[in-house]
């Protein structure tokens, strides 16, 4: 019986090659037995894998529930206050149930769909007639994607099934695996791919993944796992293998002029082609509500983005910053409401943006598109030239100083630590020990790596050594620090006066329910209820 690939779930994809962008031919229908005969279409299928690990076929599948896992954290609201919340609120309140998910039931979906085609990539491309050593590479490609969409179900729902060989969508009644059999098969890939790829630059990989790529991801699941020699390992491999380096100026890191930098080690491409809907939708998605033309000193319409105001900046993470004298990585993360844009202050020098629409008047840095890019682009969403970052070398450093911590190498833990700071001009810290070093270090992560994507699933994982538990059951919750932040302590005059969105965001948070998402009743219902709930939901 032959196997069918629609159009629509493979060949249209689009995504940067080694040297320029594809755009795949449009071929209706076509069978995997006569698929994968050429070098261009094993290497078609595989760019599309990477463009569906973030922006799949549009914004709501992965890049919106991205953003919704930012408002589940102490460093978001959902931030619109003037639409449908519908997508937004069940994450971002704890207000979740199995068949009321908003945009979270889509990763399930989307990354299951994903691993799909990872699958038929790594079976087909085996089997391909073209030269071994390219075999190789695309495969070990292949099994990097399939370890990143499995690294997003594991930790948005614990264990899930693994699917490994190429199956229908419609043929998912597997049971669970536990989330440390996940974790292995995780690792399992991560390492087969790093086997077979080279140390590349961002710039010289253009998208695509590389060994710095695997091991900096395998740093990343071990030490989630709880394995920190290896996370140790693999963290200090990335750091000494001469391919990166800290960017000099934090602001750069996401840059629209400074795609696959120097600390890059593996972004998601994006392009500002006017005949290609290649843009970076988030910084749309997160962009503010109500920017107005005469508020911008040339009183140009050009300058407007017309952003959509979800999930905007918490006044918490900015006393953070705050805390720490961190005026470059604060200004580089958060801009305020009449506040000049870091690093495009000629054009922009006082924010304007409607106060009725954002809860705290506060939009993201790193997903801003610059006055003067603006103006060149034919369409803000669709062409906004914004790669993701997904793995950087900060990181590395801070998972260094982490996992030697656990190893009880103070000295380790607290030189990687001072790196970061140094970058951003802040005075070393020496002489930490016992839970004060690691709390400096998650403070450290928190405001190094703000929405890129790890908040969330870092203080899910954080066992706060003063409690026991995660950390984010500390945060939220009627007794939550969060909570009482924000009803009780909190003086900002943005957020206090908006109540369009619930102030007490939180406080219906249970432990341990709330530690993972429930998985979509649908995708039970589908596997005729192989598939079992996580606990709390029923």
């Amino acid at each position: 019986m032959k196997k069918i690939i629609s159009i629509c779930f493979v060949l249209s994809l689009f995504l940067v090659s080694c040297s320029d962008f594809i755009e795949n031919p449009q071929r209706g229908k076509q069978t995997l037995d006569n698929y994968f005969q050429t070098e261009e279409e094993c290497q078609n299928f595989v760019n599309g894998l990477y463009a569906r690990l973030v922006t799949h076929d549009d914004w709501w599948q992965l890049l919106g529930p991205r953003l919704v896992n930012e408002a589940a954290t102490d460093d978001a609201w959902m931030g619109n206050t003037q639409q449908s919340t519908s997508d937004y609120y069940p994450a971002a309140h704890y207000a979740m149930t199995p068949t009321l998910m908003g945009s979270i039931g889509n990763i399930y979906v989307k990354r299951y769909e994903n691993i799909t085609n990872c699958n038929y990539a790594i079976s087909g491309i085996a089997n391909s007639p073209i030269d071994a050593a390219k075999i190789a590479t695309l495969v070990a490609q292949a099994k990097f994607c399939r370890a990143m969409n499995y690294y997003e179900l594991v930790n948005n729902f614990g264990g899930v099934p693994i699917v490994t060989e190429p199956i229908a969508t419609n043929a998912m009644d597997k049971e669970r695996s536990t989330s440390d059999e996940v974790y292995a098969q995780i690792i399992s890939d991560l390492k087969d791919a790093s086997g077979a790829l080279s140390y590349q630059t961002a710039a010289e990989a253009a998208g695509q993944a590389t060994k710095g790529a695997a091991q900096a991801l395998l740093a990343r699941v071990c030490l989630f796992s709880g394995d920190y020699q290896s996370a140790y390992n693999y963290a200090d491999s990335v750091i000494k293998c001469g391919k990166y380096a800290l960017e000099p100026d934090f602001i750069n890191i996401w840059s629209v002029y400074n795609h696959n930098g120097v600390e890059s080690i593996f972004e998601i491409q994006s392009s500002d082609l006017s005949d290609k809907s290649l843009g970076a939708q988030i910084s749309t998605l997160a962009g503010a509500r109500g920017e107005k033309a005469d508020k911008f000193p040339s009183g140009d319409s050009k300058d407007v983005m017309d952003g959509w105001g979800w999930c905007m900046p918490t006044s918490d993470l900015e006393n953070c910053y705050l805390s720490e004298d961190d005026e470059i990585r604060r200004r580089s993360t958060i801009t305020r409401y009449l506040d000049p844009v870091y690093g495009d202050e000629v054009n922009n020098p006082a924010y304007y943006f409607s106060p009725d629409a954002n809860k705290s008047m506060r939009v993201i840095r790193k997903y801003y598109i610059p006055v003067a890019m603006r103006r060149t682009l034919t369409d803000k969403r669709m062409n906004a030239p914004l790669d993701i970052p997904l793995l950087r070398l900060a990181e590395m450093y801070l998972t260094r100083a982490e996992s030697a911590y656990y190893l009880n190498n103070t000295s380790q833990a607290t030189a990687d630590l001072n790196i970061v700071r140094d970058r951003v001009f802040l005075a070393p810290k020496n002489g930490l020990s016992g839970n004060t070093l690691l709390y400096a270090i998650w403070k450290e992560r928190r405001m190094e790596l703000a929405f890129e994507g790890l908040r969330l699933y870092d203080i899910r994982r954080e066992i706060d050594p003063a409690t026991g538990k995660p950390v984010i059951d500390g945060l939220f919750g009627e007794n939550g620090s969060f909570v009482k932040y924000n009803t009780q302590t909190s003086t900002d005059e943005y957020e206090l006066t908006n109540t369009m969105e619930r102030q007490d965001k939180g406080i219906m948070y249970e432990s341990p329910k709330h530690r993972l998402w429930p998985i979509p009743q649908a995708e039970i219902d589908r596997s005729m209820g192989v598939v079992k709930q996580n606990p709390g939901y029923n």
